[in-house]
């Protein structure tokens, strides 16, 4: 009866986030616990030659989120969804969406997973000596520009997919920080994209009809007031008509933000790894790193400050196939295994394994992975006739895999830069199955993992906290200290420390994944 009363009042707070594979929407009351949630399936497709979604797609999967999430707090509590304290919006982050001066999207949106850009990044690296990853929005426009794309000088403006849901509901045309970082390089001292880096991009790109910072959407910190949303925006969401109107929105952020606020990684010398469909790790900067390096990213934190990441395009989905593989085997005997079992069942059975996986070596690339060059993808398992090709080992092989690349990104910021760490935290759907793959990926950065129990609740629950800092902090009160102190205080969380004969394990795999590296280059020329 209390949560149905704070519901009834708007003593709430909505995230949504859109992730490669589901929309989810956490609804946290005014302490940020979570107390109803709804979701919805969704797939990219392939749509010549370029991974994308429909606007259709991320529509009408945001009806359908919210619909489910209405359900919820319906059967659980007794109440309609008319009132929210605050809400705010996540995506995947960065890809390409560009607007003309109608409104009207000009191209499929080109989501995080094409590599088409790569070409313009290096040379946007080379121009601004500062790393440009192929995914990054301006990376997208660069290659559109050289490519002669007919629909560039209609370019009115440009925005990433939590861009556009928030401008949908809102009407604004803003962007929290975090995500911004990957749309344009941004001035950790201005909280702006980079002036210096304006300039090189007008000069080089004259010929168009437009300054970049005219089309880009404007800046917002963690906090700021990003807009309300409109009559249309209620509509848009809840179909039905029992959404008020004027309720206020965060700056929308990309997964890589709210995964920073979902495992209070905001502080400097603290880091997080994401680990779903694709994985990265953020590590909060102290200063500058030496050089620029192809294998990380400089982004912020939403409320700014620098971040070394490690982003990398797989992760999980090669793994969940081979899950699926044995769920088929299992039905096909007339066994009926609850998908969590599955995992549970197989993730543990890896432990039994040996600590270098007894000589077997994949590769998850689902689609294609910058940080070790391989240009599409083509998952792979090969072994040698010797291996010892056990369950244990197959399984534990394809869970180190899943780490595979964002070690090697890892290994220059904590082994060549010195980068320090005083804590990271592990959150999404890898870690859901106790202990293992936290252990594996101590393992692979020789550091101690945590991760807490709200980590399965992922960036939905991070975005939903940001849209509560929007209306509930005090005057002040900084993102580190809210988190630390309002959120995460007295939260439950448990840390594994790396053990010695794991870490030895994992660089002896880490070794023979680096050096096969050329089988799976080979496969992309081979397997056309």
């Amino acid at each position: 009866m209390e949560i149905a009363k704070k519901i009834e009042l708007g003593k709430t707070a909505l995230g949504i986030e859109f992730g490669s594979t589901r929309i989810k929407a956490v609804l946290v009351d005014d302490k940020n616990a979570p107390i109803a949630q709804g979701s919805h399936d969704w797939e990219n497709r392939h749509i010549g030659n370029i991974w994308s979604y429909t606007l259709d797609d991320i529509v009408g999967g945001l009806k359908h989120c919210y619909a489910t999430l209405k359900a919820d707090v319906r059967e659980k509590y007794g109440v309609t969804l008319t009132t929210i304290g605050a809400i705010g919006v996540s995506a995947m982050m960065h890809g390409y969406m560009v607007f003309d001066k109608d409104n009207q999207l000009l191209v499929p949106f080109r989501t995080w997973r094409n590599n088409t850009a790569a070409a313009a990044g290096e040379k946007l690296t080379e121009l601004f000596g500062y790393h440009i990853p192929a995914r990054w929005s301006v990376a997208h426009l660069y290659q559109a520009i050289l490519d002669r794309e007919p629909h560039v000088k209609d370019i009115a403006f440009q925005t990433t997919l939590e861009g556009y849901v928030h401008w949908l509901l809102t009407g604004k045309k803003v962007i929290g920080i975090g995500e911004a970082s990957g749309m344009f390089p941004v001035d950790p001292v201005t909280k702006q994209y980079d002036g210096r880096m304006l300039g090189l991009f007008n000069d080089l790109v004259k010929g168009v009809p437009f300054r970049v910072e005219d089309i880009l959407p404007k800046i917002l910190l963690a906090g700021e007031d990003a807009g309300s949303l409109t009559e249309e925006g209620a509509k848009l969401l809840d179909p039905e008509g029992d959404l008020k109107a004027g309720i206020p929105l965060c700056p929308p952020e990309g997964d890589a933000g709210t995964g920073m606020v979902a495992t209070n990684s905001v502080k400097k010398r603290t880091g997080n790894v994401s680990a779903g469909t694709s994985v990265f790790a953020m590590i909060v900067l102290e200063k500058e790193l030496s050089k620029p390096y192809p294998e990380i990213d400089l982004v912020t934190t939403p409320v700014g400050d620098l971040v070394g990441m490690v982003h990398c395009n797989n992760c999980t989905s090669d793994l969940n196939g081979w899950v699926g593989i044995f769920g088929e085997f299992a039905a096909l005997l007339g066994v009926d295994i609850p998908k969590w079992k599955l995992y549970d069942t197989l993730y543990f059975a890896s432990e039994e394994g040996d600590k270098d996986c007894g000589g077997l070596l994949s590769y998850n690339y689902v689609s294609n992975e910058h940080v070790t060059s391989v240009e599409h993808g083509r998952p792979l398992f090969v072994r040698k006739a010797d291996s010892n090709f056990t369950l244990a080992n197959f399984m534990r092989c394809h869970l180190y895999s899943a780490f595979g690349a964002l070690k090697v990104g890892c290994d220059i910021m904590l082994k060549e830069e010195g980068v320090k760490l005083d804590r990271i935290t592990g959150h999404g759907g890898l870690f859901k199955t106790e202990r293992v793959g936290q252990s594996y990926l101590a393992a692979a950065i020789n550091a101690p993992v945590t991760v807490m129990k709200t980590a399965g609740e992922g960036g939905a629950w991070g975005m939903a906290i940001l849209a509560n800092y929007r209306i509930g902090r005090n005057a002040g009160e900084s993102l580190e200290d809210y988190l630390e102190n309002r959120v995460f205080a007295g939260q439950e969380g448990v840390t594994v420390s790396p053990d010695p004969a794991d870490v030895a394990g994992f660089e002896a795999f880490a070794k023979r994944y680096v050096e096969g590296l050329p089988i799976v280059r080979e496969a992309v020329k081979s397997m056309e």
